[in-house]
């Protein structure tokens, strides 16, 4: 099946408006450079012939590779930086309205735009596919972008992550598709026009933000409601709260048409027979009954069957031989600190991983243990943000039981977003009910004050032949890479 052609007039004003601002703009500035989403918009603005510049508080790996490819970057957020000849200024979601470089852009009248409009300004003129729920995003974006790809349709992609078939997070394509991580901080993603939504899942995070996880459903039903009459929604019909989500489309909207996903056989396109085989995952998809044949990745666990689940659905609609589908899913190596292996400490394998919510975690260290079943699995994490684990906090309680060893480095403290209330809660709090909740693991789980002590502590614990797989969204992934170096 073709995509529908769908005109444009479902566009709100705002947008309009705003897209025209990024299309005219000489000269883009973008305050938190750095975030992965906000520079992969800078290099996409960056091939249109704009010039970029930006800022942001600390350098990284991120904002050296887009001063390589010219875009310049000032280490400090001040009002100096912000000249007469800027057109408009994006902003990260996480940015305070107090920001200096924000401040002095409202006094000249220079046009700003949060990271989820100027996303927007890019993607609504595209035809544009959002991927879209609380856990694997990128990992499908990563995959759908691949798949669609090989399937010779050229299509642009943009991924909260580094992707190595792009050597980055963006990839654009001469294609009229669009395929982007839409996220759901601050509902980043409402600024979205899509055709086709992808929705992975729905359970409550960002604390900080969404009290409770009908907000969080509220939050993705109000995106769900951009889709066009005509246009197309895949649901993950395993979970309550999708469903509960698609069944509002469906009502609101009954031509767009819905497609379900997940294990149960009676979703729309589903998985079954799977296991794991010599480091590889391998498992048999249907669609409506149908059997596709064995698909085989070599990235681990259910979870990752289930993110290409979605490429699969998403190549089968638009048309692509499933041979092709196949090869580029097992062709897929995985995404920077999504189960990325990074080499050998002293004989231990070491692995990175984003994982920061408690499903995540659980998922992360099951598949492990699926995929290394006869090694000692050591689970090394900072929780990040302080509203998350005490929002949280039974569900990563009971996170670990898939571990042998424990390691939780104290939260990492996520600037802007914490309050004073917060601070009282600890990793070591959790580490001493983790033991009290699996008496397996009493004498297992250790706590440290910072990641100097974490990486002394792993140094001790870890043994020649063990899985360390090191989960955060903070600056963890930091001792993976100095690990490795030390071999």
């Amino acid at each position: 099946m073709a995509i529908n052609e769908t005109p444009l007039w479902w566009y709100n004003q705002i947008i309009k408006e705003k897209r025209m601002s990024i299309t005219k703009a000489k000269k883009i500035y973008f305050v938190g450079v750095g975030g992965i989403g906000m520079s992969a918009i800078a290099r996409y603005t960056l091939t249109t012939g704009k010039e970029v510049a930006g800022s942001d508080l600390k350098s990284s790996a991120v904002t050296k590779q887009l001063e390589k490819e010219g875009i310049k970057i000032n280490y400090s957020q001040v009002a100096e930086n912000i000249t007469d000849d800027i057109d408009l200024i994006v902003y990260s979601a996480s940015v305070p309205v107090s920001n200096p470089e924000l401040c002095v852009a409202k006094e000249k009248g220079i046009k700003t735009a949060t990271y989820g409009e100027a996303l927007g300004m890019i993607f609504n003129v595209k035809k544009g596919i959002a991927i879209c729920g609380t856990h694997g995003k990128s990992t499908v974006t990563a995959m759908t972008g691949a798949v669609l790809e090989d399937g010779d349709l050229d299509p642009s992609v943009l991924v909260g992550s580094i992707v190595p078939r792009y050597q980055g997070n963006l990839r654009v394509g001469k294609g009229e598709i669009f395929v982007a991580e839409a996220c759901e901080y601050r509902k980043n993603f409402i600024s979205l026009y899509p055709q086709i939504i992808a929705l992975n899942n729905i359970e409550l995070d960002h604390t900080d933000y969404y009290e409770n996880v009908e907000k969080m459903k509220d939050a993705f039903a109000e995106f769900c409601e951009h889709l066009p009459t005509n246009g197309v929604l895949f649901a993950n019909g395993d979970s309550k709260e999708t469903r509960e989500v698609a069944q509002r489309i469906q009502t609101q909207k009954p031509n767009v048409q819905i497609f379900y996903f997940g294990k149960n056989n009676q979703n729309d396109f589903y998985f079954q027979n799977f296991e794991t085989e010599k480091g590889k995952t391998i498992f048999d998809v249907f669609h409506q009954e149908k059997n596709l044949g064995k698909f085989v990745l070599k990235v681990p666990g259910e979870i990752n069957a289930l993110n290409a689940l979605v490429a699969v659905a998403i190549g089968v609609y638009f048309g692509i031989d499933i041979q092709k589908i196949k090869m580029s899913l097992e062709n897929f190596s995985g995404i920077w600190r999504r189960f990325e292996v990074k080499g050998e400490y002293r004989g231990a394998l070491i692995i990175s991983d984003y994982a920061h919510h408690p499903t995540a975690v659980k998922e992360t260290l099951k598949a492990a243990k699926e995929f290394y079943p006869n090694k000692r699995i050591v689970a090394i994490f900072q929780p990040h943000q302080h509203n998350r684990l005490r929002g949280l906090y039974n569900d990563f309680v009971c996170a670990f039981d898939f571990a042998d060893q424990i390691i939780l480095s104290e939260i990492y403290d996520v600037t802007g977003r914490e309050e004073k209330e917060d601070q009282n809660i600890s990793s070591c709090d959790l580490a001493r009910d983790i033991e009290k909740h699996n008496p397996k693991l009493a004498g297992k789980v250790a706590y440290t004050e910072n990641l100097s002590e974490t990486m002394q502590l792993i140094k001790e614990k870890v043994c020649s032949d063990d899985v360390v797989l090191i989960m955060g969204a903070g600056d963890i992934f930091e001792i993976a890479d100095e690990l490795v170096k030390e071999k």
